[in-house]
């Protein structure tokens, strides 16, 4: 069983039991129920597959299914787009590259750092890991300081959890947090043969139950525009909208992320004018 397979069988599953019978109009016809959600006979009627087939997809096995019918899967179980984009990756039918062979991202280019250098707010550029690999002034000192403790505070997902500063300081954290894990979910779905992603899921579901709990539910989710409220020390209350650019230079496995002050909020005021270096 490879890893994108079972990957895929193990996220149907959890959408399929996410699901009530009242979701997709099923009425009382298919008798007791033992275990919530609904059942794979019923998920396959809906898509128009077998029941046999699709329990072999659930189970991670190597079965063919063309486009339209993981189309007919995803619309039978009511997924998202960042769902139905998710299983569509799994299935083979987008950019899934095998990244066993991935080494740790090389510093940024000189013109990378020089554009960031120049943004009036906070930025970080992060590769798909959610390390921080590169950063302009403004970052540690307005959102918090990842250089003080590099081994964990260059990791953004890592820090979220594992950060006293950021628990207390986030005023959105539990948001942000379900957001975080999520991108995290679609990263691990899309890097095939990197173990790096599993790993680091149960070294920080080991020390964290708010994390282990998130991933355990198997959300996903595509960047987008992502509130971010911080209660800074010196400043008080920061509204930022994080805005994120991908494929930086054709290099899918980097993004820049950059803190956008929320319009009145007085955000904007108080990032031009301190704190004091």
């Amino acid at each position: 069983m490879t890893q994108t397979r079972s990957l895929l069988g193990e996220f149907l599953k959890s959408r399929r039991e996410k699901l009530q019978p009242a979701d997709v109009g099923i009425g009382g016809g298919y008798g007791r129920r033992r275990t919530p959600g609904l059942r794979r006979e019923e998920v396959a009627e809906i898509a128009n597959v077998s029941t046999t087939w699709y329990t072999w997809l659930e189970q991670g096995r190597d079965v063919a299914a063309s486009r339209d019918v993981m189309a007919n899967i995803a619309r039978a179980l009511l997924l998202s787009p960042d769902e139905t984009l998710h299983v569509m990756r799994l299935s083979g039918f987008g950019d899934v590259p095998d990244r066993s062979e991935v080494t740790p991202t090389s510093p940024v280019e000189p013109g990378l750092q020089k554009i960031i250098d120049h943004l009036p707010y906070p930025a970080i550029i992060v590769n798909r890991r959610t390390e921080i690999i590169a950063w302009n002034r403004l970052a540690p000192r307005l959102l918090y300081d990842f250089l003080e403790d590099p081994a964990m505070g260059r990791n953004l997902v890592w820090s979220l959890f594992m950060n006293p500063y950021l628990r207390e300081r986030v005023l959105n954290w539990e948001a942000f947090a379900e957001y975080s894990a999520a991108i995290l979910r679609s990263y691990y779905g899309q890097s095939k043969g990197d173990g790096w992603y599993a790993s680091f899921a149960n070294k920080l579901s080991a020390q964290s139950d708010a994390f282990a709990a998130l991933w355990d539910r198997l959300d996903v989710q595509e960047k987008k525009a992502q509130p971010f409220t911080l209660n800074h020390p010196e400043l008080g209350e920061l509204c930022f909208e994080i805005h994120t650019f991908g494929q930086i230079n054709g290099n899918e496995d980097v993004h820049c992320c950059v803190y956008t002050p929320m319009a009145g909020s007085g955000t904007e005021e108080k990032v031009l004018n301190g704190p004091s270096a």
